[in-house]
């Protein structure tokens, strides 16, 4: 005669018990954890926008070390002096600008009756002002994102950049200190035109001592990912220019 455990019946009324409660304790797991994991998305957007200004933990030519979790909203408020949101001919101070969600804010901007709203970050290093531009492309694989830090007259002080899941090797190396300081110097303008930075194959500045030719050079082996980061900061830099060029006039 058959156990009661060796009947179909019972194999499936256990599976879903099972699914029912390691369902219900991750579940509750999520939750729980909910309020830290929003806590550190904060923190990380304040390391990004804080390392695109040069203030961060580095101590070698290799290092990418932020500001520490435990000191990063104190060195935030004290470096940032104001958070912008720039609505079509509005500019606003929010506190809290830094939290808007750019992908969010594309996607909205879909429709032609919604006016985008752009968070600008105004921040000062060694009492010169800064603004910190957000930015969101695509890399080969997924989003590639970054903030570019650029003073009153639009040269690159510092920038950042970040990827979900460029090549390693390859197109991640985006996020390493080589790439990102390169930038540091170059303009996002010729003259009066507005023309971003190019990252540039074949560029022939392999040490990127020609800091007016809107470019720098780029990754071996990641040419897609280097294209998206060139539109990304034409697409997006792009929105901020009447505001940034009001600061001239």
């Amino acid at each position: 005669m058959a156990k009661k455990t060796d009947k179909n019946s019972y194999t499936i009324i256990f599976s879903v018990i099972m699914v029912i409660v390691v369902g219900s304790l991750l579940a509750g797991v999520a939750q729980g954890l909910k309020s830290k994991i929003t806590l550190n998305e904060r923190f990380e957007k304040m390391q990004n926008i804080l390392y695109a200004m040069g203030i961060n933990e580095n101590e070698s030519d290799g290092d990418i070390t932020f500001i520490s979790t435990d000191k990063v909203e104190g060195v935030f408020a004290a470096n940032i002096k104001k958070q912008l949101v720039i609505q079509g001919d509005d500019v606003t101070e929010d506190p809290e600008a830094y939290l808007i969600d750019i992908k969010k804010e594309e996607t909205l901007a879909k429709d032609p009756n919604y006016q985008r709203r752009l968070p600008l970050f105004v921040g000062e290093k060694d009492g010169e002002t800064l603004y910190v531009i957000p930015m969101r492309g695509k890399g080969l694989w997924d989003a590639i994102w970054g903030f570019v830090a650029v003073d009153k007259s639009l040269v690159v002080k510092g920038v950042f950049f970040d990827h979900a899941g460029e090549t390693p090797g390859l197109g991640a190396e985006i996020k390493q200190r080589y790439f990102m300081d390169d930038f540091k110097g170059e303009s996002i303008m010729d003259a009066d035109v507005f023309k971003g930075i190019t990252v540039a194959k074949g560029n022939n500045d392999p040490v990127n001592e020609n800091k007016t030719d809107n470019k720098v050079d780029a990754i071996a082996g990641a040419t897609i990912t280097g294209d998206g980061v060139t539109a990304m900061i034409k697409k997006d830099v792009r929105m901020y220019l009447p505001y940034l060029n009001s600061l001239n006039q």
